[in-house]
């Protein structure tokens, strides 16, 4: 194997895998954010960082860049059990990023990742029990801040 090629066939993989999930909301772009963080806030989250990459590149490198905006989310108890659990590798991937991005003018897709899925599939993560757990716990407080939008 090169240093190009991957230990894992990436087109094996399935949006349930990497805990992959998506839905539009039909409002403007920031107060699709406000409500995302406000989603994810009452699920027992916090919001550890916030930034904008359209505004970064735009400024940057003159990108044009519709609207695009990521959320750090963090429960902290779960966040110091993953650190426990993997040595701290796991920090790598901190925080858990909510994307909100602009589709068009009143609607904003809202993409999300589970970085502990992700974590065990690139074997930063053990194949335990503990594990599987704080990928339980986590996927619960996405599913209810996802029910929350």
């Amino acid at each position: 194997m090169n240093e190009t090629s991957l230990p894992i066939d990436p087109t094996s993989l399935d949006a349930a895998d990497v805990g992959e999930k998506r839905t539009v909301l039909e409002m403007g772009h920031e107060e699709a954010i406000e409500h995302v963080r406000t989603a994810f806030t009452d699920a027992g989250f916090g919001v550890a960082t916030e930034f904008s990459p359209s505004e970064m590149l735009n400024e940057k490198v003159d990108a044009g860049r519709d609207p695009y905006f990521v959320l750090g989310a963090c429960n902290p108890a779960v966040a110091d059990a993953a650190l426990a659990e993997t040595d701290g590798r796991i920090g790598g991937l901190f925080p858990c990023n909510v994307v909100v991005r602009e589709l068009e003018d009143g609607r904003q897709e809202v993409y999300h990742v589970s970085i502990m899925r992700i974590a065990r599939l690139v074997g930063l993560a053990p194949d335990s029990e503990e594990w599987a757990d704080i990928v339980a716990e986590t996927g619960a407080a996405v599913d209810e801040a996802w029910a929350n939008l």
